[in-house]
């Protein structure tokens, strides 16, 4: 199985492949260095194979490489984000509190 996370600008969206076909997106808008996050999503039919998991690390790596924060209004995202309190700094200080990451990181 071949799985890519690729990013579709036009579309406002990260898709992800799987052998071509898209499976899952995640939505995003980038404003400045603030990549807003609302939507996740994977085809039921592959779910449970960790094609979220790799589409949600793909985004935030992507984030990063650009020099952007998040903000992960998806709870997907946002609850990735808590299980791995190294990705937390992708999100502003000043809005942890917001997403429940405030002490995420301590």
């Amino acid at each position: 199985m071949d799985t890519q996370v690729v990013d579709v600008p036009e579309r406002g969206r990260f898709e992800i492949r799987l052998d071509g076909r898209v499976v899952g997106l995640a939505s995003y808008h980038v404003d400045g260095t603030t990549m807003t996050l609302p939507h996740t999503e994977v085809d039921p039919g592959v779910g449970g194979q960790g094609i979220g998991t790799t589409l949600v690390a793909g985004v935030l790596d992507a984030a990063r490489e650009r020099g952007l924060t998040v903000l992960p209004y998806c709870s997907f995202i946002r609850r990735y984000i808590q299980q791995h309190p190294e990705l937390v700094d992708l999100v502003a200080d000043d809005d942890r509190p917001h997403f429940g990451l405030a002490t995420a990181d301590r």
